[in-house]
Formats: structure tokens, C-alpha cells, sequence
């Protein structure tokens, strides 16, 4: 009896090893083809019998696996059925299909990069991160791709996905310092990025080009701390956000964004006195700069600040005279005084001397607000502008401006 069950054992072992081969030799002949959904639907019955694999055929078979997805174009499960091979030879000692496949992922690199950065192109970020970082995945040598990666997720506002490459950056020790290698084109006299050192060399070798130079590229570790911070702070996770931020501001003390970020921070958390501080500190650091004092203005308006606000709006116009976003907020703090005076008015609906009295208060509001009104619609018109403008015109009794932006209001509206 145990002679029979050890013959029953070796027969179910050689139609194993039979069924193995044959969705092997199938997949083969498929890739020859270049039929690829008959190889990956060979190597799908074969991946039910790999447990029972020599490391050889394993070996055989992930290469077959990640050629077969590779032609189908999907490269994410090509990759891992390469890394797998890889695993499968370095444990066996014998490197074949390793070596054989290295032109292979090269090419895949390419492609997924190149898929990558169409889809960057085409506003497509979420698709574009998986890929810069599938292409990382394939180089690893090329950390520059988990950057791209994390650049698209924050396009798109996938924080964590964001943050979790950045993480990973952080821990690899990266900082995106590169050498670019340059030479002066001798037909345009463009100083030219050749690539490599090796195509600069040549090509100044055989005359194309002259004055080859290299270039470091700057760091991009503190670019990676302060977007840890922004991302901490979009995410409301603020006490982690205010530790990144200082951790940045050590090596980037000067740096206006941090500091304004910094002071957002300390705002959320209630913080006036130090949010105060930190206004004054970015005022000091840019001192000529338009959207800071906007800013300045913008938030001093929300606190209740307006003597403060109007005086930062003012600095604004000063420094960019079409600055139309400051003449409109210059305009709405000063129309917000209107809203007291309504209510008065319908208290005093029956008191006719009292609601007349009201209504050249409304008229004298209107016509403080006017001027900086027709800046912000000269400098930058829009729908709000105009109907704004024209619904003012209407009060003070502008009777051909009214007819002018109210035509003008129409034709937009339409």
C-alpha cells in the first residue's frame, strides 16, 4: 500500500511539473506573437502551480510574467513580477533572466516616465504621481521621481499622499542636488543643458558646442521641510505643522512664506500676541512687497482691525497702482459701514426726516467707496465689479452711468 501511494505521489508531481511547462511553453510562444492577453493568460495558470517551482522555472516565469505586462502596458504589475525575479535569482545565486531583463525595465522606465509626464501635461496628477513613483520604483537610483511624485499629489490636494513621499524623501536622506552639464550651442550662442557629461564632452569634442561648464542645482531640503509644514497645516493637524515650520525656520529664518505660514499657525491656535510678532517680522523681511500688505490687510479686516486694514490696503495701492484686488477690499471695508445704517433705516421707515437723514449717510458711504471701486473695475473687471457699480450708480442717482453698466452688465451676465 505505501509502494502504491508513493507512485500515486510521483504521478501527481510529473503532471505538475507537466502543466508548468506547458503554460510556460504557452506563454512563450504568445510573447513571440506579441500576443499578450494569451501570454497573460498562460502565466494566470501558471501562477496557480509556482509553489511547486524549481527556482529555474521560477525565475523562467516571472520573466515571462513581466513581459507578458509590460506589452499590455501594465506596468505596475510588470514591475513587481521583475522585482520578484530579481528576489528569485539573487536567492538562488544564479543570475540569467536578471541580466536579460535589465534592457527591459530600462525601456519601462522610459515609458512609464514618459506616461507620467503626459499625464502631469494633462492636469491628471493623481494618475501622474502613481507613475513618477512607479518610475522610482523601477530606477530606484532616481529619487528625483518620488519629488515629482509628491509635487502632483499636492496638485491634486492628496495630502497624505503627499506627505507620505515626502516622508520617504526625508528618510532617504535626499536633497536634490544634481549636476547639470552645460556648453554654448557655436550656431546660436545659447548656452545649452546637454545632459550628461558624456554628451557635453562629445559634443564639444567634435566642435557642435564650446565653454563647457557644470552646475550644482540647489538643495531641495528645505523645499521639502516647508511643504511638510503647508501640508500639516491644510490637514489642521496644527501643533505637528507649528513643529515643522520651526524646524524650517532654523534653516530658513529669512524665508517671508515660512514666517507668514507660522503666523497663520499661531492665529488658528488663538495666539494673537506671537501671530502680532511674527506680522511685524514679515513686514520687516519684505518690506516693498504689495501681497503681504494685501494680506495684512485681508486679516486685519477679519480681526475687526479696520483703521489697520484700510492703512494696509493703502500701502498695497502704494506699491502697485493696479492692484485690484486692494482697490475691492479698500471698497467692501468701507461699504461695510452701510450695513449699520440699513438698520437704522428700517427702524425709521415711518420717521421720513430721520430715514432721509440716513439715506445721504448711505450716499455719503457710497460715494467714499466709489472711487476705489472704478480702480478695481479698471484694473480688473469682472461681473461683481460691474453690478456693484452699477447698483451704486443707481443710489446716487447716476442716471447715464446706471444705463451705461447696467448694458454693460447684461452683455456680460449673457
Amino acid at each position: 500500500m505505501k509502494t502504491k501511494l508513493i507512485a500515486l505521489f510521483l504521478g501527481l508531481a510529473s503532471l505538475t511539473t507537466f502543466a508548468q511547462k506547458n503554460e510556460i511553453k504557452a506563454a512563450e510562444k504568445a510573447l513571440k506573437k506579441q500576443d499578450y492577453a494569451t501570454a497573460i493568460s498562460s502565466v494566470t495558470t501558471a501562477e496557480a502551480l509556482v509553489g511547486n517551482m524549481d527556482a529555474k522555472m521560477k525565475a523562467k516565469f516571472y520573466f515571462l510574467k513581466a513581459q507578458a505586462y509590460m506589452g499590455k502596458k501594465e506596468f505596475a504589475t510588470a514591475s513587481e513580477a521583475f522585482a520578484t525575479l530579481d528576489e528569485v535569482e539573487k536567492k538562488s545565486g544564479r543570475k540569467k533572466y536578471s541580466v536579460e531583463a535589465k534592457p527591459m525595465k530600462n525601456q519601462m522606465v522610459q515609458e512609464v516616465y514618459k506616461k507620467a509626464t503626459d499625464l502631469y501635461k494633462a492636469k491628471d496628477y493623481k494618475n501622474a504621481a502613481d507613475n513618477f513613483y512607479l518610475t522610482y520604483k523601477l530606477s530606484p537610483q532616481d529619487t528625483i521621481f518620488i519629488y515629482n511624485a509628491a509635487v502632483s499629489s499636492t496638485l491634486v490636494k492628496d495630502y497624505d499622499g503627499a506627505l507620505k513621499y515626502y516622508n520617504e524623501l526625508q528618510n532617504l536622506g535626499y536633497t536634490g542636488i544634481s549636476t547639470l552639464y552645460f556648453a554654448t550651442n557655436k550656431d546660436t550662442g545659447v548656452k545649452e543643458n546637454l545632459g550628461s557629461k558624456e554628451n557635453r564632452d562629445i559634443q564639444v569634442k567634435i566642435g557642435a558646442y564650446k565653454d563647457p561648464v557644470q552646475e550644482k542645482t540647489e538643495s531641495k531640503t528645505g523645499d521639502i521641510i516647508k511643504n511638510i509644514a503647508y501640508i500639516l497645516k491644510e490637514q489642521g493637524k496644527t501643533e505637528e505643522a507649528l513643529a515643522a515650520v520651526e524646524k524650517a525656520r532654523k534653516m530658513f529664518p529669512e524665508d517671508l512664506n515660512l514666517i507668514l505660514t507660522q503666523a497663520d499657525i499661531y492665529f488658528q491656535l488663538g495666539k494673537t500676541e506671537k501671530f502680532g510678532e511674527l506680522m511685524q517680522e514679515a513686514v520687516k523681511a519684505d518690506p516693498t512687497n504689495p501681497l503681504l500688505f494685501f494680506n495684512l490687510g485681508v486679516i486685519s479686516f477679519d480681526q475687526g482691525k479696520k483703521d489697520e486694514a484700510k492703512d494696509y490696503y493703502l500701502k498695497a495701492i502704494e506699491l502697485k497702482e493696479d492692484y485690484a484686488d486692494a482697490y475691492m477690499n479698500l471698497a467692501v471695508l468701507i461699504l461695510d459701514e452701510e450695513k449699520a445704517i440699513v438698520e437704522e433705516m428700517n427702524k425709521n421707515l415711518s420717521d421720513f426726516d430721520k430715514y432721509d437723514e440716513l439715506l445721504l449717510k448711505q450716499k455719503k458711504v457710497y460715494k467714499e467707496a466709489l472711487p476705489h471701486l472704478e480702480n478695481a473695475d479698471k484694473y480688473g473687471r469682472s461681473l461683481n465689479t460691474v453690478q456693484t457699480l452699477m447698483n451704486i450708480y443707481s443710489t446716487l442717482e447716476m442716471t447715464e452711468k446706471e444705463q451705461e453698466f447696467s448694458t454693460l452688465y447684461k452683455k456680460m451676465r449673457n
